[in-house]
């Protein structure tokens, strides 16, 4: 957003580098979701760069990483951003979805058997599947980001003008 509104370019370059982060998260994962925490691995010479405890090994379906694609697909176009969005909906439909909605895991790390919580959060169907539709969609239009700004829980505001 700080770049689309006219800082430095550095912005963005940083915001691609977060998101990479974050992508890894969930692509590293067997499940291909991430973990609610990950820890990095600053040893030198370590085999694996992240590491997932195992009771940190759950997964709530969160929208953070969804929204940052969405932001990122639409300021850049890059299909990547879409690509990578459309694993991870394929991972909630796999790994967490019921006869009668969506449930969060226990563990990430176990593709055969990721356990379901019996939990959804509210958060679920008012954030990350709005940023998945929002991700998908060819209207640049639709909720421009010229026009409004999304709050911390992805409603969207507009944006007044003193013109």
């Amino acid at each position: 957003l700080a770049e689309h509104n006219g800082l430095s370019k550095e912005y963005l370059e940083l915001a691609k580098d977060l998101l990479n982060t974050c992508w890894e998260t969930y692509n590293r994962m067997p499940t291909k979701l991430s973990p609610e925490i990950t820890y990095f691995n600053l040893a030198t010479g370590a085999g694996d760069d992240l590491i997932v405890k195992s009771l940190d090994s759950h997964n709530l379906l969160r929208p953070e990483t969804l929204e940052s694609m969405f932001y990122l697909y639409r300021f850049t176009g890059d299909q990547k951003y879409r690509d990578q969005a459309w694993q991870i909906f394929l991972a909630f439909e796999k790994h967490t979805k019921l006869p009668d909605g969506y449930s969060s895991i226990h563990n990430v790390k176990d593709s055969r058997n990721p356990r379901f919580r019996d939990k959804m959060e509210s958060f679920f169907l008012a954030e990350t599947l709005k940023y998945l539709y929002l991700i998908f969609s060819d209207d640049p239009k639709l909720i421009s980001l010229d026009s409004y700004v999304f709050n911390s829980e992805g409603h969207p505001l507009p944006i007044f003008t003193s013109d």
